[in-house]
């Protein structure tokens, strides 16, 4: 599943993840599924054609990033893996962040960090000329609505709907749609 967030220049992209094998960037061996949270740079073309045209959108760089992930081995529903990525390098996220108050309480931290957006595009190196106001009215209003996406998801993955594993034995792959 995918869900996407739009405003000027910003959007949130919200998917189900499943890794097989997360080892060789983790050093953790067993799979893991949850839910993948990404701020992004959007670009926005004129319409392609005549004034009633369809309007080309792309979801595009990535700036911060939140996984609301499990260990397969763990109860469903476990976000034993949570963590959030700070900072990109162009397409590369950086390295995995664990916080103590994002495993303890997930939707109550991600809430949090959207109603300060200019302290999370901050923090990820993202220049003041890249968003506008607007993005930043837009996003902290609809936190709630976010909010309330990633906790349907998260349902979805403890019970069993979404982040499916492959529907063959592979020695690594990722499915979802970010």
């Amino acid at each position: 599943m995918f869900t996407a967030f739009g405003f000027e220049a910003l959007g949130v992209v919200i998917g189900d993840m499943y890794f097989v094998d997360p080892a060789p960037l983790t050093g953790q061996e067993t799979p893991e599924r949850g839910v993948r949270l990404e701020l992004r740079l959007i670009d926005r073309a004129e319409p392609a054609g005549s004034i009633y045209a369809g309007i080309p959108i792309a979801f595009n760089r990535p700036v911060w990033r939140v996984d609301l992930f499990g260990s397969t081995q763990s109860p469903p529903g476990t976000l034993d893996r949570a963590h959030h990525h700070p900072r990109f390098d162009g397409w590369e996220p950086g390295r995995r962040h664990f916080v103590p108050e994002l495993s303890a309480d997930p939707l109550s931290w991600l809430a949090d960090q959207l109603a300060d957006p200019v302290a999370v595009l901050t923090r990820a190196g993202v220049d003041a000329g890249e968003f506008t106001e607007a993005d930043m009215t837009g996003l902290a209003a609809a936190g709630p609505e976010i909010i309330a996406t990633v906790k349907r998801m998260l349902e979805g993955v403890r019970d069993g709907e979404l982040a499916p594993a492959p529907a063959e034995a592979v020695a690594a792959a990722r499915t979802g749609w970010l």
